[in-house]
């Protein structure tokens, strides 16, 4: 009896053994196959970093005119888009929001009243137009905290209208390479209640700021009988800057050369702040240009100056662009 007891324990402890050494063998394989996955995965992480433009396709479809997408039926947009002639947007290269300039187009995106929002129909929409005319995903993912504490400083349009990467925002990001349009870079996301678009045609800048010369003026005048003028002063101040100096001297110039020329010299403001505080800036940034002329030979009869604030806009206040294009000086021909 004891002998059989004895055998019974050394067969009990052999396979105990063999049940370790197998668990222990198990664990190590484990172990290397989680290492490999691991190693590939970091591998696929730095390719995702080398991104090219180069490397994308063309596509040959019929992608039409800008912005190129019409949102799905019973979607619209919630406000105004945001529409830039040129400007810069991020987008995301492997969870870095990379910046691309060239004409830009954003957008809220939200249901026809009457109609519930879905989100899995806007993405669905999205994702198959694009793909059908070959667009290229390159990014499908979520902007970390620390990435949007990094870059949002740089964005002149955060918090504006379809304003996308933002920390724990899914991103969908896709490419057209087109012979014909250009590269055009598309991102989107969405929840339950709505979702964001933006579309960018890449393009180089294009300086269009010329020096003011005498000979411009006096053209003007002579054609136009008026001179449309951008002067730079002092923040909220009448003191010409060192830039204004420069036109001030060409206006002279233009003056000196036909002696005959009598002006009315117009300031003109934004919309911005109190009007009766703007009527009174531009008449002394008027009277500014008016003295700065006097000092360069001008006789001052031939000169009268008044400023007219907010009142007659060249074009309607309703963007920082066009509220630029009304702070002016005008200089308008009297003889």
């Amino acid at each position: 009896m004891k002998k059989t007891a004895l055998i019974f324990g050394l067969s009990a402890l052999i396979v105990s053994c063999n049940q370790s050494v197998k668990q222990q063998e198990d664990t190590e394989d484990s172990t290397e196959v989680t290492v490999e996955a691991n190693e590939v995965k970091t591998e696929e992480a730095n390719t995702a970093t080398d991104f090219n433009i180069e490397d994308i396709a063309f596509s040959t479809a019929d992608i039409g005119d800008f912005p190129f997408i019409n949102l799905p039926e019973g979607l619209r947009s919630m406000n105004k888009p945001l529409e830039r002639k040129f400007d810069v947007c991020f987008f995301p290269i492997n969870g870095i929001m990379t910046p691309f300039e060239g004409r830009l187009y954003k957008i809220y995106v939200t249901n026809e009243r009457g109609e519930e929002y879905s989100q899995r129909y806007f993405e669905k929409s999205m994702e198959d137009y694009l793909l059908s005319v070959g667009a290229v995903k390159v990014f499908d993912g979520e902007i970390t905290r620390e990435e949007y504490d990094r870059y949002h400083k740089q964005d002149p349009n955060k918090g504006n209208d379809g304003d996308i990467g933002y920390g724990g925002e899914e991103i969908k990001f896709y490419v057209i390479r087109s012979k014909d349009k250009g590269n055009i870079y598309i991102q989107f996301t969405s929840n339950n209640a709505g979702g964001k678009l933006n579309v960018l045609l890449e393009e180089a800048f294009k300086q269009t700021i010329t020096k003011v010369t005498a000979d411009d003026i006096a053209k003007e005048l002579t054609e136009k009988g008026k001179s449309i003028l951008y002067i730079n002063f002092d923040i909220d101040k009448s003191n010409i800057t060192a830039e204004g100096k420069e036109v001030v001297t060409q206006i002279a110039e233009a003056l000196q050369k036909d002696k005959n020329l009598n002006i009315s010299i117009e300031g003109h403001t934004d919309n911005s702040g109190n009007a009766e505080h703007n009527k009174k800036l531009s008449d002394a940034r008027a009277n500014s240009v008016l003295n700065a002329l006097v000092t360069d030979g001008i006789d001052k009869a031939r000169l009268t100056a008044k400023g007219f604030g907010s009142e007659n806009p060249l074009v309607a206040n309703d963007s920082e662009e066009n509220k630029a294009k009304n702070r002016r000086v005008e200089l308008v021909k009297v003889n």
